[in-house]
């Protein structure tokens, strides 16, 4: 039986919509075909309980090189580290 798959299209950037939500690009395959392409349309207050979620899910784990740089240390001013 084939996988029904849905992925982040990477080539799109999450955007605003109309109601000051959230729209994220999805990629839907089955298998090697792809299928075509929906967005997932978020409230905010849905994406910041997605976004908290992500944080503890990644929580005590290295962030990648390429990272953005939400996942990379804040240095701030005048605080000592350690």
């Amino acid at each position: 039986m084939t996988e029904w798959q849905i992925s982040h299209a990477p080539e799109w950037k999450v955007r605003r919509i109309e109601d000051g939500g959230l729209a994220l690009p999805l990629h839907i395959s089955r298998g090697d075909q792809r299928l075509g392409t929906a967005e997932l349309r978020l409230t905010p207050t849905a994406a910041e309980h997605l976004h908290a979620a992500l944080c503890y899910a990644l929580d005590g784990q290295l962030p990648p090189t390429a990272a953005p740089d939400c996942r990379k240390p804040i240095r701030y001013p005048g605080r000592r580290s350690g």
